[in-house]
């Protein structure tokens, strides 16, 4: 059995000075959710845990100026039913609400929730070399490609890896142009949340943009109208189930015409992504139903699937095409 050291800090400064003192193999925490997760798989084996759950201010939900500022240490729960957040940003409030439990989303933070990795069943339960897994061991291979793919990437992916993105918030986040404060041995940094997260290319292992020692401290979004919004998922099972496609809609319009249009895919890429394509697609034209599901088609032009995940090149445009009607029903 490994052992394992613990540290619980209760400011910034100390939590960097305990991870600057563990040197290799130390693992900030806040929730829990995910590490405790991968622990258990074996996927990841920390020397040391740093807790930074308890630093005060962390948990914040600032809602003046122009921008809404989310502390990294808030709870999905809580988040999900702030009043700014529900009825300003409905997208923030149902992407929250339509992941994991409410139990899970008791405990897990909207910080650790962006750094969810891949429920790829082939990096979840091949631990120990039982089958190839680029992300987990790179150069070692991937089973998914020409394995059991239907829930693998259709956008995004590459020759070494397949994995599908998991998370529901990101996709929202991107689609109101979210960026996530940073805090590291090297001082702090803003990055936008769409620039957050790694493409897999040659290096799959490689997910994100942050450092080892940064921790992310807050997420802000710019306000602009956000009403007229929506983020609408498709799983297997109501509940407690991730996207076999989700889509996060931001409309902006003037009567029946789109002005703005903002649109992120989850369940469906390797990150969470924009579909631009989508969006060109939509802008200056009155939006109809047929309007919407030429969007989402347009979103997976692209797209390349593998043997089994076909079926969304089907189901993905009709879900655009559900949360673009549905966003544009709601009063701005």
């Amino acid at each position: 059995m490994q052992s394992i050291t613990y540290t619980c800090t209760d400011t910034p400064e100390a939590a960097l000075a305990a991870f600057s003192n563990a040197g290799e193999g130390a693992r900030f925490i806040a929730g829990g959710t995910t590490l405790y997760d991968l622990m258990k798989l074996g996927i990841e084996t920390p020397a040391h845990i740093i807790d930074v759950s308890d630093i005060d201010g962390f948990d914040a939900i600032e809602t003046e100026g122009d921008t809404l500022r989310i502390g990294a240490m808030a709870r999905m729960a809580d988040v999900a039913v702030h009043p700014v957040i529900r009825d300003e940003y409905p997208v923030l409030a149902e992407s929250l609400l339509k992941a994991a439990s409410q139990q899970i989303r008791n405990m897990a933070m909207v910080g650790g929730n962006l750094l969810q990795r891949t429920r790829c069943i082939y990096f979840r339960n091949g631990a120990g070399g039982i089958s190839p897994c680029n992300k987990r061991e790179p150069g070692s291979g991937c089973a998914a490609i020409g394995g059991l793919d239907r829930g693998q990437a259709l956008l995004g992916a590459s020759s070494a890896c397949t994995a599908v993105f998991p998370g529901d918030w990101p996709v929202a986040l991107i689609a109101l142009g979210a960026s996530v404060d940073v805090l590291g041995l090297n001082g702090r940094r803003t990055i936008p949340v769409a620039e957050l997260y790694r493409l897999p290319g040659d290096t799959p292992h490689i997910e994100f943009s942050l450092t080892s020692d940064e921790i992310v401290t807050a997420i802000t979004v710019p306000k602009w109208p956000a009403r007229r919004s929506t983020y609408h998922k498709i799983r297997d099972r109501e509940s407690y189930a991730f996207a076999l496609v989700s889509a996060a809609v931001v409309l902006e319009m003037q009567g029946n015409t789109v002005l703005q249009a903002r649109v992120a895919l989850g369940g469906v890429a390797s990150i969470p992504w924009r579909a631009t394509e989508a969006e060109t697609a939509l802008v200056g034209h009155p939006l109809t139903r047929t309007r919407a599901l030429a969007a989402g088609r347009a979103a997976f032009a692209n797209a390349r699937p593998g043997q089994h995940n076909a079926f969304k090149l089907t189901l993905g445009p009709e879900v655009i095409a559900d949360a673009l009607m549905i966003a544009a029903k709601r009063i701005a």
